[in-house]
């Protein structure tokens, strides 16, 4: 399975208390922070959900 690379680009403050969340549950800890994690449905659609905060690129 792909591999995709997420680095907020954004910050999360005054953002609702549900994109705080999905933000950590990614493990995105602070601003310019990348983690990488498989292309699953699940991790795309939290992605989409946030994408206004984050940047995604392919590995």
């Amino acid at each position: 399975m792909k591999k995709i690379k997420i680095t907020q680009i954004r910050s999360g403050i005054g953002r609702p208390l549900r994109q705080k969340r999905t933000l950590q549950a990614l493990g995105i800890k602070k601003m310019q922070h990348s983690v990488e994690h498989e292309a699953t449905p699940q991790i795309l659609g939290m992605v989409k959900k946030i994408q206004h905060l984050v940047s995604v690129e392919e590995i």
